[in-house]
C-alpha cells in the first residue's frame, strides 16, 4: 500500500561462509533494487580482502552495541574484547606480543601509518561490522602485520535516518554525537561527528580518584558518499578529521634536579630547589589527524578490483612547562612533528576457474615527516673537583629541525586453490620495500593450508615472511652534537638508523561449532625476527620513537569461545604470550650504557610482554520481543601485567588486575509513533564496578617515561533519540 514502508531481507555470504542478513527499511521499491545491489557490491568487495588460513574475529554491529558504552567507546576498547590483545597506557593495544604494528583498514583501504599517541583518531561509531584478523596473514596484506582491522562503513542504505545522542557524567565527562545517514536514486551518504570534554584524557599518574592536570578537548568528524553507477560500479568517498588537546597529568612528589643522577648535587640543582612544584606544572600536547578515501568498484566479467586514492595528514605538538621542565629533566623542549602521506592501493581478484581463485594488487605510499624542536638548556661551564659536571644559571636556546620524503611500497600475487571440497591451499609471494631513512627489499613468501574434515571443524595452519618498515615517524632525526655539554646531553651518541624487520611466522589453529551458536577455537604462534622493531616514549614529550632488537622471539596460544543463542550471547578468551629480545641496534642514544651492555649478550622480555591476558563478557536482553527491549551486559578484562625494570631491564612483570565493566540499556521503539520513527534509548555504563586500583606502567622499563593507572570507577549515562 503506498506510504508503509517496505522490509527487504538480503542475504549475502560472509567472508567465511556464514550467511549475514540485513534489515533494510525502505520506502520504494526502486530502494529495495539499490539495497539487493549495494549487497553484491558489498560482497565482491569483501571477497578481494581474502582471510584463508589466517585468524578472524568478527565484531557485528550487536555486538558493537553490546558491549559497555556502545558507540561511545573507544575503538581500542572493543578491541582488548579479542583474545591476545593486551592494554597499555596511552590507549596503546599490543597484539600477539607487538608493540603497534596494527593496520587499519575503512572498507578494504589500508590507512597510512599516523602520529596518534593517545587512543585512536576512528570512532567505533562510524562502524557497521569490523574484524580483526592475525596470523599467518595472505600475501595481501604488507608493512604493518600484527593485526588487520578491517571497518566495514555505515552507509544511508542500511543505516538511514539520523540519531542524536548526549552521554557524560563523572569526572566532567560531556560527550554529544550525532549521526545522519540517507540515500537517494544512486547515491548514498552517512556522516557523524562528536565532541568529548573529560579530565582522563591520558592515564593517572597516581593511584587516586582524579588525576592533577588531566583536562581533554577533542572533536571527531567521519562522513562518507557513495555513487552507484550501475549494478557493478560504485564510486566512495571517505573523509574523517581527529582533533584533540591534552594536558599531561602531573606526578607529585618529584625531585628537583635534572633526569641524570649525578646533577642532583651540583650548585645549580641546590640553586633551583623549590623554584618547581611537580603538581603544579603546567603540559599540554596537541594532536591532529586528517585522511581521505577515494575508491572505485567495478566488476567486470570473472574480473573483480577496487582502486583507491588515499591521502593522510598527522600532527604532534607538545608545550612544556618552561621553568618545570627545566627545573626536572634539564631541558624544556617545544616539540612539534608531522607526517604528511599520499599513496594508492589497487586489489584484483581474478575468478579464472572454478577451482582457483587469483589476487593480485599493489600499494605505494609517498611519506613528507618534519620535526622541529625549540629547547631551553643549561649550557656546561666545566666541571667540579669529583667531575661532576657544573652549568650556568641561564639558559640557553638550541634550535633543531628536519625533513625528510620517502617511500614504501608493495606488490603481490596469490592464488586460492581448492583442491578438494574440503581442502584449500592458498599460497603467495610479495615483494616490499622501503626507501626512507632506511633503504630495505624483501620477497615474502606465503603460504595457508585450511581443511574442513568433519562438519563444524575447520584446522588450518600456515607460513609467512613478514617485511616491517620502520614507522616513518617515529625515527628520531635530532642532531644530538647540538646538545654536547649541556643540562640534556644525551648518555652516548650511538644512533644507528632503525631498520625494517624481518620475520618468520608459523601459525596453526583449528575451529569447532558444538552447537547451532556456540563454537570454540584454539591457535597457536610461533614468530622468529631478526631487527625485531619497538617503540618508546624518552623524555617529556609523549612522542613515541622507534628502535631495533637485532634478534627477536613471540610466541604462544589463544583460546576462545562464544555463545549466541536468541537473547543470550557468551564469550570467553585467554592468551598466553612470550616476547622477547636480545641487543639494541638502533637509537640507542635513547638508553643507559649499562642497560645496552646487559642486553648486548642476554635476552630480555620486552617492555610490552604480558604472560597472561584474558577477556569475558555475557548479554542478555529482557522483553527482547516487545517494543522495550532491556539489555543488561558486562565485560571482565584480565591482565597478568606489563614489564618493569627489577635487578635487569624489564626484569619483572607489574601486579595482575582484572576490571569489569557494566551496561543496562533501556531502548523504546517508535517512542512518538509513526509520525515521528525514531528509536530512544537510555544507558547506563559503570566502567571498573569494583573500583580496583591497578597500575598498567610504573614509570620504570625501557622506553616507559611514567607511572600510569588504569580508570577508576567512572558512572556514565547517556540519552539517545533517532529520527
Amino acid at each position: 500500500m503506498q506510504g508503509q514502508a517496505q522490509v527487504t531481507h538480503v542475504t549475502t555470504p560472509a567472508a567465511k561462509g556464514r550467511p549475514q542478513t540485513t534489515t533494510v527499511t525502505t520506502d520504494k521499491a526502486h530502494d529495495a533494487q539499490q539495497v539487493i545491489v549495494t549487497a553484491h557490491l558489498d560482497h565482491m568487495r569483501a571477497t578481494l580482502s581474502p582471510t584463508t588460513g589466517a585468524t578472524v574475529y568478527s565484531f557485528s554491529r550487536k555486538a558493537l552495541e553490546t558491549i559497555p558504552g556502545g558507540d561511545n567507546a573507544p575503538l581500542n576498547q572493543v578491541l582488548l574484547q579479542a583474545p591476545g590483545v593486551a592494554q597499555d597506557s596511552y590507549g596503546q593495544i599490543h597484539v600477539r606480543g607487538d608493540h603497534n604494528e596494527v593496520q587499519f583498514r575503512l572498507d578494504g583501504v589500508q590507512l597510512p601509518e599516523g602520529l596518534s599517541v593517545f587512543g585512536q583518531a576512528l570512532m567505533t561509531r562510524f562502524a557497521d561490522n569490523m574484524s580483526l584478523t592475525t596470523g599467518a596473514l595472505p600475501s595481501q596484506f604488507g608493512f604493518l602485520q600484527a593485526a588487520v582491522v578491517d571497518i566495514t562503513t555505515k552507509t544511508g542504505t542500511t543505516n538511514g535516518g539520523g540519531n542524536l545522542s548526549i552521554y557524560g557524567g563523572a569526572r566532567d565527562y560531556f560527550f554529544p554525537s550525532l549521526q545522519y545517514g540517507f540515500h537517494k536514486g544512486k547515491w548514498d551518504f552517512f556522516a557523524t561527528a562528536d565532541f568529548v570534554h573529560d579530565r582522563v584524557g591520558i592515564e593517572n599518574t597516581m593511584p587516586t580518584f582524579n588525576a592533577l592536570h588531566d583536562l581533554s578537548n577533542q572533536y571527531h568528524f567521519l562522513g562518507h558518499a557513495r555513487y552507484t553507477a550501475d549494478d557493478d560500479t560504485r564510486i566512495s568517498f571517505i573523509a574523517g578529521v581527529s582533533n584533540a588537546e591534552y594536558q599531561l597529568p602531573n606526578n607529585p612528589g618529584q625531585q628537583t634536579q635534572f633526569s641524570m643522577p649525578s646533577y642532583s648535587g651540583s650548585a645549580l640543582a641546590q640553586q633551583l630547589a623549590g623554584s618547581g612544584d611537580s603538581a603544579s606544572l603546567s603540559e599540554h600536547q596537541k594532536q591532529i589527524t586528517d585522511f581521505a578515501i577515494l575508491a572505485l568498484q567495478k566488476e567486470i566479467g570473472p574480473f573483480s578490483l577496487q582502486s583507491s586514492v588515499f591521502t593522510r595528514y598527522s600532527s604532534l605538538r607538545y608545550s612544556p612547562d618552561p621553568l618545570g621542565d627545566l627545573v626536572y629533566n634539564g631541558i624544556a623542549q617545544n616539540a612539534a612533528r608531522s607526517v604528511f602521506s599520499t599513496g594508492t592501493q589497487h586489489d584484483v581478484t581474478w575468478r579464472a576457474a572454478p577451482e582457483h581463485t587469483v589476487r593480485f594488487g599493489f600499494q605505494v605510499f609517498v611519506e613528507r615527516t618534519i620535526s622541529k624542536t625549540i629547547s631551553s638548556v643549561f649550557a656546561q661551564d666545566g666541571v667540579d673537583g669529583d667531575g661532576n659536571p657544573v652549568f650556568g644559571t641561564q639558559p640557553e636556546t638550541i634550535r633543531d629541525s628536519s625533513g625528510k620524503t620517502g617511500m614504501v611500497y608493495g606488490v603481490y600475487g596469490q592464488d586460492e586453490w581448492q583442491l578438494t571440497r574440503n581442502l584449500t591451499l592458498n599460497y603467495g609471494l610479495r615483494f616490499d620495500g622501503v626507501s626512507e631513512y632506511t633503504s630495505e627489499t624483501q620477497f615474502s613468501p606465503r603460504v595457508n593450508l585450511v581443511w574442513k574434515p568433519w562438519k563444524g571443524g575447520v584446522l588450518h595452519a600456515g607460513y609467512s615472511r613478514y617485511f616491517t618498515p620502520p614507522p616513518f615517524e617515529i625515527v628520531s632525526s635530532s642532531s644530538l652534537y647540538k646538545f654536547a655539554q649541556t643540562s640534556a646531553a644525551p648518555a652516548n651518541y650511538r644512533n644507528n638508523t632503525v631498520r625494517a624487520e624481518r620475520d618468520h611466522y608459523f601459525d596453526a589453529g583449528f575451529e569447532q561449532t558444538l552447537l547451532p551458536g556456540w563454537r570454540i577455537s584454539f591457535d597457536a604462534y610461533y614468530k622468529l625476527a631478526h631487527n625485531l622493531i619497538d617503540e618508546g616514549q624518552f623524555g617529556a614529550p609523549i612522542v613515541l620513537s622507534g628502535f631495533n632488537y637485532r634478534r627477536g622471539q613471540v610466541n604462544g596460544y589463544e583460546f576462545s569461545t562464544s555463545y549466541e543463542r536468541g537473547p543470550l550471547s557468551l564469550y570467553g578468551n585467554f592468551a598466553w604470550s612470550r616476547a622477547i629480545g636480545k641487543d639494541i641496534t638502533s637509537a640507542q642514544f635513547n638508553f643507559d650504557p649499562d642497560d645496552l651492555a646487559y642486553i648486548q649478550n642476554r635476552w630480555i622480555h620486552l617492555d610490552h610482554d604480558q604472560r597472561w591476558t584474558a577477556s569475558a563478557g555475557a548479554a542478555y536482553t529482557l522483553f527482547h520481543q516487545t517494543r522495550f527491549p532491556l539489555r543488561l551486559s558486562a565485560t571482565m578484562v584480565y591482565g597478568s601485567g606489563l614489564r618493569a625494570d627489577g635487578a635487569v631491564p624489564n626484569g619483572v612483570a607489574l601486579t595482575p588486575y582484572a576490571t569489569v565493566n557494566f551496561s543496562v540499556v533501556q531502548t523504546i521503539h517508535d517512542t512518538f509513533g509513526h509520525r515521528w520513527p525514531g528509536d530512544t534509548q537510555l544507558r547506563l555504563d559503570v566502567t571498573n564496578l569494583a573500583d580496583h586500583t591497578y597500575l598498567l606502567r610504573d614509570g620504570s622499563g625501557i622506553g616507559v617515561g611514567a607511572p600510569q593507572y588504569g580508570l577508576r570507577r567512572t558512572i556514565l549515562c547517556g540519552v539517545s533519540q533517532g529520527f
